[in-house]
C-alpha cells in the first residue's frame, strides 16, 4: 500500500466533488437564503448519524455569524423535543439519502405547525426532498471511501454547502468583525475588538515630574516607576514626556552639560495620547504605526493612565 498516494487520491476526489457543488446551486438555494434571512424565528438543523454531526457544526457556524440557530436531534425531537420548535422557526433537514426515517418522521408535525422546511440531500427526488418547501442538492459522484461505505465526500460537501449558506447570510446582514467578536468574547478576536484601554491601562503611582525637575531625579523616577518613562506635568496639565531612550540620547549628545539639564530641556513636547474608551486594537495599530511602545491615556486633557504595548496582550 502506498500511503501518500492513497491520501492524495482521497483529497483529489473530495476536492473535485466540492468544485462540482457550484453547478448544483438552483433557485431553491436562493429562496432558502432569503427565507432564513427574513425569518422572525430561529434556524433549526436536524440530521442523523454523520449528517447530524455536520448539522451540529453548521448550526454553530450560523449562530456565531448572526443567524440564531441550534441543532435538534431527530430522535429526541420525536420523543418530546418537538416542543422546542416554534411556528416562526425554519427547519433545515439533512440526509444524504433523503430517506432517513428519523428525519422523515418530523415532516408531518412541521407541516401541521406551518414551519418552512429546507432539505439538504443527495437525491432531489427523495422523500425528504419532495416533502419540504425547498431542496438543496448535495449529491456526489464518488464517496471517496475505499469501501464506498463510510461518508467522506458526502459529509464534506454538506459542510461546504452549509458554509456557503452562512457566507451568503453574513453578507446580507452586513455582518462585521465587531459583530463576530460579540459572540466570541473569550477569543483573541473578541479581546482585540471588545477590550478597551481602560481595562488594561496602569493608573496608580504614575511617574510624574515637573518641568524644572533635575536629570538625577528624573532618572530615579523612571527607575522606580518601572514604566521606562516620566510624564512632565505643570498645574495638572501634560507638558511633555521623557523616555529612557531620551535619557540615553541626551547623555551622548550633551555629555558635558548633562547633569545640569532639567526636564523641560529634554522632554518631547507633544506626547502621543489615547482615550480610555478606545479599543486596545486601536492602540496597538497606532503604536505600531508610529513605532512607540507607550501611550498616555487622557480624558478631558487630564492624565488618567499609561498603556504600553505589553499591556495589550495581543
Amino acid at each position: 500500500m502506498d500511503i501518500l498516494n492513497t491520501a492524495k487520491e482521497l483529497i483529489d476526489i473530495e476536492a473535485n466533488e466540492i468544485k462540482n457543488l457550484s453547478n448544483k446551486l438552483t433557485d431553491d438555494f436562493i429562496k432558502s437564503i432569503k427565507v432564513i434571512y427574513g425569518s422572525k424565528g430561529k434556524l433549526i438543523l436536524s440530521g442523523m448519524g454523520k449528517s447530524g454531526l455536520i448539522a451540529k457544526k453548521m448550526a454553530a457556524t450560523f449562530a456565531s455569524t448572526g443567524t440564531p440557530s441550534f441543532f435538534l436531534h431527530p430522535g429526541e425531537a420525536y420523543h418530546g423535543d418537538l416542543g422546542m420548535i416554534e411556528k416562526d422557526d425554519t427547519l433545515l433537514l439533512i440526509s444524504s439519502s433523503g430517506e432517513t426515517d428519523e428525519v422523515l418522521k418530523l415532516i408531518p408535525f412541521l407541516k401541521v405547525q406551518g414551519n418552512i422546511t429546507i432539505s439538504m440531500s443527495g437525491n432531489p427526488k427523495s422523500t425528504l426532498a419532495t416533502n419540504t418547501n425547498y431542496h438543496i442538492d448535495i449529491s456526489i459522484d464518488n464517496e471517496g471511501c475505499p469501501l464506498s461505505l463510510a461518508p467522506m465526500s458526502s459529509t464534506t460537501s454538506t459542510l461546504v454547502m452549509g458554509d456557503a449558506m452562512a457566507a451568503c447570510l453574513m453578507k446580507l446582514r452586513n455582518f462585521k468583525d465587531s459583530n463576530f467578536a460579540m459572540f466570541h468574547p473569550g477569543g483573541s478576536l473578541g479581546k482585540r475588538l471588545l477590550t478597551t484601554i481602560q481595562d488594561v491601562m496602569k493608573k496608580d503611582n504614575l511617574p510624574i515630574c515637573k518641568p524644572k525637575t533635575s536629570i538625577k531625579d528624573i532618572i530615579n523616577i523612571i527607575t522606580n516607576g518601572k514604566y521606562g518613562l516620566v510624564v512632565v506635568m505643570k498645574k495638572g496639565k501634560i507638558k511633555g514626556i521623557i523616555t529612557d531612550g531620551d535619557i540615553r540620547r541626551t547623555m551622548q549628545t550633551k555629555e558635558s552639560m548633562f547633569f545640569s539639564l532639567k526636564a523641560k530641556d529634554i522632554m518631547s513636547k507633544e506626547p502621543k495620547t489615547i482615550g480610555q474608551n478606545e479599543k486596545i486594537i486601536v492602540a496597538s495599530d497606532f503604536m505600531n504605526k508610529v513605532k512607540i511602545n507607550s501611550l498616555l491615556v487622557v480624558e478631558q486633557d487630564e492624565l488618567v493612565g499609561i498603556v504600553q504595548m505589553y499591556d495589550l496582550g495581543l
